[in-house]
């Protein structure tokens, strides 16, 4: 994936991905009971994708799961918007966030 993202960084500018900080992986990690110790393999920390950056990685690996993947994100973020739309309060704080 990560070298996907290299090969084709003309696709991903800076809104459509951001690196994860050390606090905010960590985080991640205690949410998922991931291993403490050490990076578990990883040299740099991880990319988080926006909605646009999370479909455009799904369009640059040519595979059946990443196609599959790409349908599985348009319908969640479909999903999401319908959602916001009937929970007028929570899309305002959502929109702060950005």
């Amino acid at each position: 994936m990560n070298e996907q993202v290299r090969r084709n960084a003309d696709r991903f500018p800076h809104d459509f991905m951001f690196q994860v900080s050390s606090e905010e992986f960590e985080t991640l990690k205690s949410h998922f009971a991931t291993s403490r110790s050490g990076w578990d393999g990883r040299r740099k920390l991880p990319l988080a994708f926006t909605e646009h950056g999370a479909i455009m990685a799904a369009s640059v690996l040519n595979t059946p799961l990443a196609v599959e993947m790409s349908i599985f994100v348009v319908r969640a973020f479909i999903r999401m918007r319908s959602f916001l739309a009937s929970h007028k309060e929570l899309a305002l704080k959502v929109g702060t966030c950005q």
